[in-house]
């Protein structure tokens, strides 16, 4: 079997396994598994070395990206698009290669924007700031293609005698806050390695910019109960924006919350320069101007 074939076979697998979460009501998993797998058909739209599809064929897997999306924020009441239209695309998927009927909804693929690894972040910044130093001088009228909408998860059932913790994001406060496109954050629990412990959300995009503040409002659900964290687990918020000159996402810092850190009512945090030190051994603080991440912790204890 050809390379390309077990691609194929990998996606839809991956999408049976998603609607079948679906149709089992494990909502949680439905949508870790519509999100892993919409990323994986971005990636390949988005590949430029790619010669496995045609410009077609990328166009339909980006459509069926934007679906899996829809679908991910349906279950998270955002949306409303239903498991049946979705189970259509199966077929799709599974004659990637052949398919050439006109896709079933009046979709567009998801945009084409890159998130760049820290490493590749880091060769950049000096490009950056030339480019909001120029930003800063002109405004810019040019409409950008909305970003897909967050991937937040909803709260783990409770468990007697176990903890649960909503995160709100209230504001961050950055000295340039008004020429920020797109703000979003990415909220991800790591071990002392730096290895993933919980499945990595995004927020919906910022609902409002004032002075120097960006306002989230938004609460995060932590994937993990409180007492199932790792010893020296912490919490990190990297912050992103749209550079429309370069055509990619890029983080602009970042902020974390230690275990020792986690109890109920506001809390406000430092905010570090990029790019993100998930084993935080390296850390320099982004500004010395009082400008922090402002949350609010709930803990749901249930006894």
């Amino acid at each position: 079997m050809s390379d390309v074939n077990k691609t194929i076979q990998k996606w839809h697998a991956s999408f049976r396994k998603g609607t079948d979460f679906d149709s089992w009501g494990q909502l949680v998993e439905a949508i870790d598994e519509y999100q892993i797998l919409a990323r994986q058909l971005q990636k390949e739209v988005q590949s430029a070395n790619s010669a496995d599809f045609t410009e077609e064929q990328k166009k339909t897997l980006g459509k069926i990206a934007t679906c899996l999306e829809m679908r991910s924020a349906s279950l998270q009441s955002k949306e409303d698009f239903k498991l049946e239209e979705l189970k259509k695309l199966e077929t799709i998927i599974q004659n990637i290669l052949t398919y050439n009927k006109e896709f079933p909804f009046d979709v567009q693929p998801v945009p084409l924007r890159k998130v760049l690894a820290p490493g590749e972040e880091e060769n950049l910044e000096l490009e950056e700031e030339e480019e909001e130093d120029a930003a800063a001088g002109a405004g810019s009228t040019e409409a950008f293609p909305p970003r897909a909408p967050g991937t937040l998860l909803p709260r783990l059932p409770s468990e007697p005698g176990m903890t649960l913790l909503t995160l709100k994001i209230e504001k961050i406060g950055l000295k340039d806050a008004g020429q920020c496109i797109d703000p979003y954050m990415t909220i991800s629990v790591k071990d002392l390695n730096g290895v993933d412990v919980n499945p990595v959300q995004d927020t919906p995009v910022a609902s409002r910019k004032e002075d120097t503040y960006i306002h989230f409002s938004v609460d995060v659900e932590i994937q993990k109960h409180v007492e199932k964290l790792p010893k020296g687990a912490a919490i990190f918020f990297e912050f992103k924006h749209y550079k429309p000159k370069k055509r990619f996402t890029s983080t602009k810092c970042f902020a974390f919350m230690e275990m020792d850190e986690i109890k109920p009512g506001p809390i406000v945090i430092e905010l570090y320069k990029k790019p993100t030190d998930f084993k935080r051994k390296k850390l320099q603080l982004l500004t010395k101007k009082q400008l922090y991440l402002h949350l609010h912790q709930t803990l749901h204890k249930d006894s």
